[in-house]
């Protein structure tokens, strides 16, 4: 190959024996797109899993934000019961079909409640950094997604949440969870987050 051609390959053009000009690809830049094009396919993949897990998220918060208001509407006590109770009730019936999830904190009240290993460096990221508190979703492995959503502390938290708990509150907490670490929040603070894990593709 002439030192000209060399230059032509090198610039993306070539001309074949009838005089016409081929593009062609160095070895690099072929290897360069592929892993662009990889890049871009997994960000797509990772859109569409996003918006599924939420999706699939949402009739949890909204069963047990009622079941919430409703307890928080009979007393304090019933509102603990709601979260001892119910939460994880309302978590099992909508765990179907290969779809498992529930609620995790850095500061547990219900040991129960112990977060799956790989949403726990997710959580710790929402800690470190208030403004990448935005819901995540990751690949697992054997197909399977995992997606997390912060649960920010509301004022109507901190009858149970907060710094200064009523008698009866404090009490009936001591006596449910001996090991409750889950008080001393303010409105805005991180409270732990929503987890879910699922097939690709599940309805």
């Amino acid at each position: 190959m002439h030192s000209q051609d060399a230059r032509k390959i090198l610039a993306g053009t070539l001309a074949n024996k009838h005089g016409v000009s081929i593009v062609t690809i160095p070895r690099t830049c072929r290897a360069f797109f592929l892993v662009l094009a990889f890049a871009a396919a997994n960000a797509c993949a990772q859109d569409t899993e996003l918006a599924h897990g939420a999706d699939l998220l949402t009739p949890f918060k909204q069963d047990l934000q009622k079941a919430l208001k409703s307890g928080l509407a009979e007393g304090p006590a019933a509102a603990i019961q709601v979260c001892r109770v119910k939460a994880p009730g309302i978590a099992d019936a909508l765990s179907v079909d290969g779809v498992r999830m529930g609620r995790s904190s850095h500061k547990l009240r219900n040991p129960d409640n112990t977060a799956p290993d790989w949403v726990s460096p997710i959580m710790q990221t929402y800690l470190d950094d208030a403004s990448s508190r935005e819901p995540r979703a990751i690949e697992l492995d054997g197909g399977r997604w995992g997606y997390v959503e912060p649960i920010i502390v509301q004022p109507l938290c901190l009858t149970c949440h907060g710094s200064e708990l009523a008698p009866d509150v404090a009490e009936g907490i001591a006596e449910l969870y001996p090991e409750d670490k889950a008080t001393g929040f303010e409105a805005g603070d991180l409270r732990g987050v929503f987890w879910l894990e699922f097939p690709m593709g599940a309805q």
